[in-house]
């Protein structure tokens, strides 16, 4: 029996687009997950989309959360509280953790040889940071003691960057901090009492995350920022009106896809402004991520009720369907993501 049921996920995004262009480009899969009940059971698990195809890959309808290693060989992903792996066309299936504990949010090193993920003993309790080997095996605490969360990889895998709820005085903040895979060289790199700092990424020239008040809610709000992997330099790159959510940066670490009202947008970091590639719902939630070459923008796209799931050309800003005439909502309650990643790909030189 599985340790924990069924998570209702965030919100699916909602996102009004073009009508579509052309097919979309021969490239990585994209792989998310997808829960409904049919009945009176609850089925689902990870999918592939990759050239109008949809491919199954495992059939645990808690089964969330995928992450591509770097040479897109293989999936990580959280599965009823344990973490698994996956070869990309579902063969290879792997059990990496086991145990009581609450085990979430994979991310595959970038040499491949390790996953770090986070652990919580209860559903509600605080997340620490744990390694384990990517074949299982050697699991140990990364970080201990607070609220450890969002972890991201610097593209050389020399540091790692993530969130910890700091109590400060009389006020809890989320700040940002580096360790590296070892274990040692923890620094604290934000500072900024009342504010939170969350959603770090690593870009070309250090450090980009959202600054505000990440609690879910009226009150939530945010802009975007980038520093030195030190934490000085901190620059502001999207503020003013509207709030302005990271969602991911391009392989290349030069380009950054963000949420901000009504719309989702793409910017060339630094002293450039951004573009908005479409539009959106207010308060919508969304998930999106680049593919290897930077040059499109997987996301779920929910238009009058009908989901699908498009590529977005950064450039032209036209959309094309990844999963041409399927139907996502086979059953009650279907949940999408809100994790999908886009599978590398080697770039031709």
């Amino acid at each position: 029996m599985f340790k924990k049921t069924l998570i209702a996920l965030s919100l699916l995004l909602a996102l009004v687009v073009p009508a579509a262009a052309s097919a979309a480009s021969n490239s990585g899969a994209v792989v998310f997950s997808k829960s409904s009940k049919v009945g009176d059971e609850v089925k689902g698990g990870l999918f592939a989309v990759k050239d109008g195809r949809l491919n199954q890959l495992t059939e645990d309808p808690t089964d969330s959360e995928p992450n591509f290693s770097p040479d897109g060989r293989t999936i990580a992903f959280a599965r009823g509280g344990d973490i698994f792996s996956v070869r990309p066309d579902g063969s290879g299936q792997r059990q990496l953790t086991s145990g009581p504990e609450i085990d979430s949010l994979p991310k595959i090193a970038p040499n491949g040889r390790y996953v770090v993920f986070e652990r919580r003993t209860t559903e509600a309790g605080p997340t620490s940071l744990y390694t384990v080997g990517a074949l299982g095996g050697g699991l140990r605490a990364l970080t201990k003691g607070g609220n450890d969360r969002e972890a991201a990889f610097e593209p050389d895998g020399k540091a790692i960057v993530f969130v910890r709820a700091v109590n400060d005085a009389t006020n809890v903040n989320d700040d940002i901090y580096s360790i590296k895979p070892t274990g040692g060289a923890l620094r604290r790199l934000t500072r900024t009492g009342g504010i939170d700092e969350f959603a770090p990424r690593f870009f070309a020239g250090g450090v980009i995350f959202s600054r505000g008040e990440s609690t879910p809610g009226p009150a939530a709000y945010a802009d975007i920022f980038t520093m030195r992997l030190n934490g000085t330099k901190v620059k502001e790159q999207v503020a003013g009106v509207g709030s302005a959510y990271v969602e991911d940066v391009a392989p290349n670490g030069k380009t950054l896809i963000f949420r901000r009202a009504q719309g989702l947008w793409v910017k060339t970091i630094g002293p450039t402004k951004a573009r908005k590639l479409s539009q959106l719902p207010d308060q919508s939630e969304t998930s999106s991520v680049f593919s290897s070459d930077g040059k499109r923008v997987a996301a779920f796209v929910t238009v009058e009720d009908q989901q699908s799931l498009v590529s977005i050309n950064v450039e032209t800003r036209r959309e094309s369907n990844l999963a041409r005439g399927y139907n996502f909502d086979e059953g009650e309650g279907t949940v999408l993501g809100p994790v999908i990643d886009w599978q590398p790909v080697p770039q031709r030189r």
